[in-house]
C-alpha cells in the first residue's frame, strides 16, 4: 500500500561537514565543491541535511573528481535512502524481536508519528537483513569472536515471522554467545542449510566440534552433509519440553480450574467506580493484583505456570484474612 498523504516539512536542519580537509591519495586540499541538501525521516520527526561534499583538484591524483561526503552522514541514513538508521533498527527488532508482521510494524511506525508507507516497510526489512548479513559475514569478527574458545559448539535454528514468508536462519557460537550468520531463505531444504554451515565453517580458522538444534529433519540431515563426523546433539531446551509435556497439561488443567474460581473481577470494580476512599483504592489494587495473576502465563516448561497463579491466588488471600483480622481486632 503506498503512502497517501504527502510528507511533512522538516522539524529541524542539520549541517554535516567532513572531518577530513586533505586527500588522502596526494595529500592536497579537498575543496568544498557544493552543499547537497536531503530530507531523513527519523523517529523524532523528519530532518533537513545540508551535506558539504568536497573534492580534490589535482589532475594528476588517483582521488581526482572523487566526492568526499561527511562522516556523520553515515551515522544517520545510508546513502539513498529516505529513512533514518533509527526506524530501521526498529523495523528489525519488531520483526525478529517481536515477531510482528509487516502489517503491524506499519501501525507501530503510523502509531510513533512516521510517515511512512507499508511498502516502505517491507524495503526497510530488506535493507536491514542486508546490512545484518554484511556484518554478521565479516571473516574478521569471526575469527576474532571465536579465537579466544578456540573451538566452536554451533546451534542452528530458524524463526519465522509469518506463516508463509521466508525463514531467518541463525547459526549462533554457544560458547561465546555470538551469531556467526544469520541468512532469510524462502526454503528450509537441506542443500540450503547445508550451503549455510559450509559458509561458517570455511569463514571459520578453529574447528566445530559440535552441533545442537531442534529435530527438524532437514537440519538433521544438512549437518550430516556439511559436517560429517561431527556429534549433532538435539537441544536441551527441546528434550525438557518433550519430557515435561504430561506436567504441563495437568498444570493447564490446573490453572483453568483455578480461573473459574476467582471469575468476576470486572463487577466488584464497577462497585467502587467513581469512588476516591481508601476502601476503593485497596479494593482496586487488590483486583488489580487478582487480573495480572490470571494474564501471566509464565514460561513453560521452566516455570508451571498453574503452580505460579496457585501462589500469586494465596498471597492475595492470605493479605486479605490479615485485613480482616485487624478490622476485627479495631471493631472489638
Amino acid at each position: 500500500m503506498a503512502r497517501r498523504t504527502t510528507r511533512p516539512d522538516p522539524v529541524r536542519q542539520l549541517a554535516l561537514s567532513t572531518l577530513a580537509t586533505r586527500c588522502p591519495h596526494c595529500g592536497g586540499p579537498l575543496w568544498a565543491a557544493y552543499t547537497n541538501y536531503r530530507t531523513v525521516v527519523t523517529l523524532s520527526g523528519p530532518l533537513r541535511l545540508a551535506v558539504q561534499v568536497r573534492r580534490c583538484r589535482a589532475p594528476d591524483c588517483p582521488g581526482f573528481g572523487r566526492s568526499v561526503r561527511p562522516e556523520a552522514e553515515g551515522r544517520i541514513a545510508l546513502p539513498e535512502c529516505e529513512f533514518g538508521l533509527d526506524i530501521m533498527a526498529v523495523v528489525g527488532a519488531l520483526r525478529y524481536t517481536q515477531h510482528r508482521s509487516i502489517p503491524e510494524i506499519y501501525r507501530e511506525l503510523t502509531g510513533r508519528g512516521v510517515a511512512i508507507c507499508q511498502r516502505s516497510v517491507t524495503n526497510l526489512l530488506d535493507r536491514y537483513d542486508e546490512l545484518l548479513t554484511l556484518s554478521l559475514a565479516d571473516p574478521q569478527r569471526l575469527q576474532h569472536v571465536t579465537g579466544a574458545e578456540g573451538r566452536v559448539v554451533l546451534a542452528i535454528d530458524g524463526m519465522q515471522p509469518d506463516v508463509g514468508h521466508e525463514v531467518l536462519w541463525i547459526l549462533r557460537d554457544c560458547l561465546s554467545g555470538e551469531i556467526l550468520l544469520a541468512r532469510s531463505l524462502l526454503s528450509s531444504c537441506q542443500e540450503d542449510l547445508a550451503r549455510l554451515i559450509r559458509e561458517v565453517r570455511a569463514a571459520l580458522r578453529v574447528p566445530i566440534l559440535g552441533v545442537i538444534s531442534d529435530g527438524q529433519d532437514s537440519i538433521r540431515k544438512a549437518v550430516a552433509k556439511a559436517l560429517p563426523g561431527v556429534p549433532h546433539q538435539l537441544c536441551q531446551f527441546h528434550y525438557l519440553r518433550e519430557a515435561a509435556k504430561p506436567i504441563f497439561e495437568a498444570d493447564r488443567h490446573a490453572k483453568q480450574e483455578l480461573k473459574k474460581r476467582v471469575r468476576g473481577i470486572r463487577p466488584i470494580e464497577r462497585k467502587v467506580e467513581g469512588r476516591n476512599d481508601l476502601e476503593a483504592t485497596v479494593i482496586r489494587g487488590y483486583c488489580a493484583a487478582v487480573r495480572s495473576s490470571l494474564t501471566d502465563d509464565g514460561h513453560p516448561p521452566l516455570a508451571a505456570s498453574g503452580l505460579v497463579l496457585k501462589g500469586r491466588l494465596m498471597a492475595v488471600v492470605e493479605s486479605l484474612d490479615r485485613v480482616e483480622e485487624k478490622r476485627g481486632s479495631r471493631r472489638s
